[in-house]
């Protein structure tokens, strides 16, 4: 198996094993327990934390490496930013008759969404990056690039959570359903339809994201209890 492979395989593994809770958020993440976990080298596991580091679902430390997990305060504060970001990209264009969409922008995106509806993908937390995608996308249409980089530092902040929304096909399903029902809706100029389908899918991924997140860490402090 190449570098390339092994790191992602291991890259898969850790970030499943973080998600599902079988790693606890107290257990610090060494290179050498992680290794002998997953039967390889460090090099594998260093580029895995590296990647999931940047991906959010873990953080450093004083005494090193540990899996991320956000309070359901900051949660809360964090979800009510980015709902408040979303939704201006769309009420500055209402405000004002001069401005549109750009349809350059949301256009191709719009055709993106239409193809994986036809194809729908495997259920797997990577999906959040389509997902931030398409929200960078739908704001940067409506011109305001300091709103698109706002929204980009409340993902980063978010995203370890939100990757929880895309392990089932059901999800997956009404994601791509959704985004195509707003985008379509920006484009066609029902902006208030689209403030409001925009306000109630972003509403549904918290709720579902916080529920399974919440689950994951029960389990790991199940899992913790059987250890000790």
């Amino acid at each position: 198996m190449s570098d390339t492979n092994l790191t992602e395989r291991v890259f898969v593994a850790l970030r499943d094993d973080l998600m599902s809770g079988r790693i606890s958020p107290a257990e610090r993440l060494s290179e050498t327990v992680l290794a002998e976990r997953y039967a390889v080298s460090r090099t594998p596991v260093r580029e895995a934390l590296a990647r999931l580091l940047a991906d959010g679902l873990v953080e450093r430390r004083e005494r090193g490496l540990f899996p991320y997990r956000p309070s359901l305060d900051d949660l809360a504060q964090l979800y009510e930013l980015r709902t408040t970001v979303e939704l201006r990209g769309i009420v500055r264009i209402e405000e004002d008759d001069a401005l549109r969409h750009d349809p350059d922008i949301l256009g191709p995106e719009l055709d993106r969404w239409a193809a994986l509806h036809a194809a729908p993908p495997e259920p797997d937390a990577g999906f959040v990056a389509d997902d931030e995608r398409f929200h960078d996308r739908l704001l940067a249409a409506a011109g305001n690039r300091a709103l698109v980089s706002a929204l980009a530092l409340v993902n980063v902040r978010i995203r370890p959570v939100r990757m929880y929304d895309y392990l089932t096909e059901d999800r997956i399903a009404a994601t791509i359903t959704e985004h195509i029902d707003i985008a379509q809706r920006v484009l066609d100029r029902d902006l208030a339809g689209a403030r409001a389908a925009l306000l109630a899918h972003i509403d549904t991924s918290r709720r579902v994201a916080i529920e399974r997140a919440s689950q994951a860490v029960s389990m790991a402090g199940i899992i913790s209890a059987l250890r000790t």
